[in-house]
């Protein structure tokens, strides 16, 4: 089991780095669809600052801020996300990720409307993948043994 560091130093230093890795992950995830980067690189920094955090501050302190089932929320709104918009642009007689299509819901240009569209498939992706790699790793550190389930 992951328990918290005694170290200030690296406490301290933690807590100050997390928000700007958090912000750089959200920078990553909204430039994917033009720029180096998306969903996935996004989701997988936001993943690491989160495991930075379950380092740094033990797994209790951690599952304060995100608990198994919040990640367990948060990659299923992933998934939906993305299938969402897939099945929409479906609905709206397109191909499956035709983002254009949204334009006729969006009221904006074709364009502007893909743009919007990867947008949010880039979000989906970001939360899923942010979710799923918290998930292993809490899971390859305790033995899939969570401390709750060994009190009962």
């Amino acid at each position: 089991m992951i328990r918290q560091s005694d170290d200030i130093i690296i406490g301290t230093v933690a807590r100050m780095l997390v928000p700007f890795i958090q912000l750089f992950a959200l920078y990553v995830i909204m430039h994917g669809h033009y720029s180096p980067g998306g969903g996935f690189q996004g989701g997988v920094i936001l993943g690491a600052s989160l495991v930075l955090l379950l380092i740094t501050h033990g797994l209790p302190e951690t599952k304060k801020l995100l608990s198994e089932k919040g990640v367990t929320i948060l990659s299923c709104l992933g998934v939906l996300i993305y299938s969402g918009i897939g099945l929409l642009c479906l609905i709206l007689l397109g191909n499956y990720l035709d983002y254009g299509q949204l334009s006729k819901i969006l009221h904006v240009t074709p364009a502007e409307a893909r743009s919007l569209g990867i947008l949010g498939i880039e979000t989906g992706v970001g939360l899923t993948v942010m979710a799923i790699m918290f998930s292993i790793f809490i899971d390859i550190s305790t033995g899939g043994v969570l401390p709750e389930d060994e009190e009962e």
